[in-house]
């Protein structure tokens, strides 16, 4: 099953943290254990080659490396020292109540220590682990210890409503305090528990809305589901205040809410997603068979409704298909453009296996070749997806970041619509897919493809419905023009521009226009796609015009592979240029006719091109 991004975001997936050879074995063991786990190792600590490590994760710097983990509550098991990961979170400590586990294991499989996040899974983990390595874990929780369980800390899809309460009730059960048990708390352990029905410590579980009383711990079950629907475009306020009122006046506790549920052609509306975010769940979404295989128990159905959508109730409809049950808890109420109906499933709901999430699109910059010029955001975004499309060159670009996690999706070279149409199919399933691009997603890259073919309507060549209502965000990243002009200096620190040089998309004559263009306006110039086997003579056909208006020792620069192991950089001028210098891995840079060169003491050369300060300095003067 695929993990969509909302499940992603609520659990990040464990971390197991390995600095050297000797720990990946007992890494490996503990992956097998916990779903979704990715190994991130230390590179370089490693003689075994690399297909011996399998698919895994690397860094270059132990400390900063767990504590940017843990800072995104990514579950920490450190196969090291517990010395190493106390001294690596230290700065990140701030609330117990949001962080995660981070548990230490010897390296031989000896000890297992969780060291925080005990109340939050970080217990049960360590037992976990324990148990499959034969050990003993070191827990030193009392609740654990002495109950068997954390009160603070249910089982997921559990909340409990009073967390603030549990500390002393813990602390009376601790002393001998008896405790009477209300409703079905199945993953409660009455072994190590005093029952008595007439105690005054109790357990509670209720999915309706309750005032704890002393001594009361309330717990609710996710059981409740909220089916909406809407006019497009309906203001999220007003929704959000018809379903937070019905709650309120049927006496339902919202943190049992499990999910808010709809027709898929509402998975792209705002109001929905607000509603789930307020109440801190995920917006799922059915087709409308799902919903018309209940349509005989809608108890208010709508022939207006089935005519424009296609199922007799949205709202009433999709509660019921999502619980299975008979009758709806709240029938369809309205506002002036929204609906609502709540149903409470017998059981447990699990979102994710609920029709789907709205699907996300991630179109992702990676910058031209180096990891070290990522961006924070292509990072989070790459690990986050479930999917990565793209030319098979710039994946391999990403392999340090790829876990058992992410598919991969390759094309070759040229097939740029064909990435573009089964990155939104995939999104439309409701996968959340990272379509890679290198350098910046929206220069010459694939955003803009995007966009254009969401666009089109042309029978034949149009998208389906639900690829149109894909969440889409484009994460920039450094582009070549910036990197090549970082490597020699500041070339654009003025007025330039950007040309691509490939008549495959764009007729000769207007690119031609535009070059006559860049020579008049004196613009530093930007060539992309100067040159490749097929296209040969455009670059020369450039510097010819742009050499109408350039003195011939105006600076040029050819930077290729940039922040690749072949990255070559050579700087001629207009005079010397030699197009043989250049491939289609180059980028090309001629400056403005007021572009200098200057060389520092090292005898490094570099390039900038003033923007007016000496002038702005004598008229001080």
């Amino acid at each position: 099953m695929t993990t969509n991004s909302a499940e992603l975001a609520a659990r990040p997936r464990p971390i197991i943290v390995v600095l050297g050879p000797s720990g990946f074995q007992i890494a490996q063991r503990i992956k097998a254990l916990l779903t979704g786990a990715d190994i991130a190792v230390l590179r370089g600590r490693f003689e075994i080659a690399d297909q011996k490590l399998g698919e895994t994760r690397f860094f270059d710097e132990t400390k900063s490396f767990i504590a940017k983990t843990f800072a995104a509550g990514h579950p920490i098991i450190g196969v090291c020292a517990a010395g190493i990961l106390v001294r690596s979170v230290a700065p990140e400590l701030s609330d117990k109540t949001t962080e995660p586990p981070v548990i230490a294991v010897a390296d031989d499989g000896s000890a297992v220590v969780p060291i925080l996040g005990g109340h939050h899974g970080g217990n049960d983990m360590a037992r976990k682990i324990a148990t499959e390595l034969a050990v003993t874990p070191a827990i030193t929780t009392a609740g654990d210890l002495r109950i068997g369980l954390a009160l603070d800390a249910p089982p997921d899809d559990w909340i409990l409503a009073n967390p603030h309460d549990a500390k002393a009730v813990t602390a009376e059960i601790l002393a001998g305090e008896p405790v009477s048990i209300e409703g079905a708390l199945p993953w409660l352990s009455r072994e190590n528990l005093n029952i008595d029905p007439n105690a005054k410590l109790k357990f509670v579980e209720t999915y309706q809305a309750r005032a704890p009383k002393p001594g009361e711990l309330i717990y609710h079950p996710k059981r409740i589901v909220i089916g909406v629907g809407s006019d497009r475009g309906c203001p999220p306020d007003e929704m959000r205040a018809l379903v937070m009122g019905a709650l309120a006046d049927f006496g339902l506790a919202e943190e049992a809410v499990s999910c808010v549920v709809s027709l898929d052609k509402k998975a792209d509306e705002t109001a929905i997603h607000g509603l789930a975010s307020r109440l801190g769940v995920e917006a799922r979404f059915l087709k409308a068979r799902e919903i018309n295989a209940v349509r005989d128990l809608i108890p208010n159905p709508s022939e207006v409704v089935e005519r424009e959508v296609g199922v007799p109730g949205v709202a009433e409809g999709a509660a019921l298909a999502v619980t299975g049950a008979r009758k709806l808890a709240v029938e369809k109420i309205k506002s002036k453009r929204a609906t609502c109906a709540i149903a409470i499933a017998p059981e447990i709901v699990i979102p994710s296996q609920i029709g789907r999430a709205r699907g996300q699109l991630f179109v992702v910059g990676i910058g031209p070749g180096t990891a070290a010029w990522r961006s924070a955001e292509a990072v989070a975004l790459l690990s986050e997806a479930s999917d990565w499309v793209g030319y098979g060159l710039y994946l391999d670009l990403i392999q340090d970041l790829k876990s058992n996690a992410h598919v991969e999706h390759r094309f070759d070279l040229g097939a740029e619509e064909l990435r573009v149409r089964h990155a939104l199919a995939l999104a439309s399933e409701g996968r959340t897919v990272a379509l890679v691009c290198s350098g910046d997603a929206g220069i010459y890259a694939m955003a803009t493809l995007v966009f254009e073919v969401m666009a089109v309507e042309t029978p034949g060549h149009a998208i389906s419905d639900g690829a149109r209502r894909v969440e889409i965000t484009v994460a920039p990243g450094i582009s070549a023009i910036q990197a090549a002009a970082a490597r020699i200096g500041a070339p654009i620190g003025h007025d330039f521009c950007c040309i691509s040089l490939s008549d495959l998309l764009t007729p000769w004559s207007y690119i031609e226009k535009r070059l006559h263009a860049a020579a008049d306006g004196d613009f530093v110039v930007g060539f992309y796609n100067p040159r490749s086997m097929r296209r040969r003579d455009q670059i020369v056909k450039a510097m010819m015009i742009l050499g109408t208006a350039r003195p011939p020792d105006t600076p040029v620069v050819i930077a290729s592979e940039l922040g690749r192991p072949g990255e070559r950089l050579h700087f001629t001028t207009m005079a010397d240029f030699d197009a043989e210098a250049v491939d289609m891995l180059s980028i090309v840079i001629v400056g403005a006719s007021s572009t200098k060169a200057h060389q520092t003491g090292d005898g490094r050369s570099w390039i900038y091109t003033p923007r007016g300060y000496a002038a702005k300095r004598e008229a001080a003067e």
